[in-house]
């Protein structure tokens, strides 16, 4: 398998994520910008991703899309890097993972962008039960620990990461103390400063 990784985005999208992935593990990579509503929706990139959304990566003969399945993928094809989980570090590496792609994010969406709040009898239907509940589980984790997996920074912290200081910067996660302190950590490193930049830019020529 080569490993170049080619990479489908949009610099207004969560390919932001999978960018800044690419860039901590150090990946040759090279990035199809695609446009929303014509290239992302043509036929040829259907193929790679049929729901016709960013991101999606091509590694060899493997695709891989969403956000926190790529963090992940590329955590393992490329371990020099040291951002998958140790074995006792596994159970909250993929906890709060996919934690942070299913009732963090879906909880925002319904209850930050749709206003939609589920009752006290729906809320045992819906996987993160409310808004409420899903912020103070997260952060009392973050009262407790550097990183995801504690004092290490893995590929998990991309993913949680993104989504916290995304949250943050649009007003879709409250302020408090142990998300601030966590984003500022996370967002502290070489990597996320060049995958920003080189989103940045783009958008710049847009």
């Amino acid at each position: 398998m080569t490993d170049e990784v080619i990479l489908y985005t949009n610099p207004q999208s969560r390919g932001r994520i999978a960018r800044w992935m690419l860039e901590e593990v150090g990946a040759p990579y090279r990035a199809e910008i695609l446009e929303y509503g014509g290239s992302m929706k043509a036929p040829a990139y259907r193929k790679i991703n049929p729901m016709g959304k960013v991101p999606a990566i091509v590694h060899g003969s493997d695709v891989v899309t969403e956000g926190a399945a790529i963090c992940a993928y590329l955590a393992e094809a490329f371990p020099q890097a040291g951002l998958a989980p140790k074995p006792e570090e596994r159970a909250s590496y993929y906890r709060w993972l996919f934690f942070a792609a299913g009732p963090l994010e879906s909880s925002i969406i319904d209850f930050k962008t749709f206003g939609v709040e589920p009752d006290a009898e729906k809320q045992m239907m819906v996987g993160y039960g409310s808004y409420a509940a899903v912020l103070d589980n997260l952060s009392q984790w973050f009262m407790g620990h550097t990183y995801v997996t504690g004092e290490r920074f893995t590929a998990a912290d991309v993913y949680v990461g993104s989504q916290i200081n995304w949250g943050l910067q649009f007003g879709t996660i409250e302020k408090r103390v142990e998300f601030v302190d966590y984003a500022r950590r996370v967002t502290d490193r070489d990597a996320y400063r060049r995958a920003m930049e080189k989103d940045d830019a783009l958008m710049e020529k847009a």
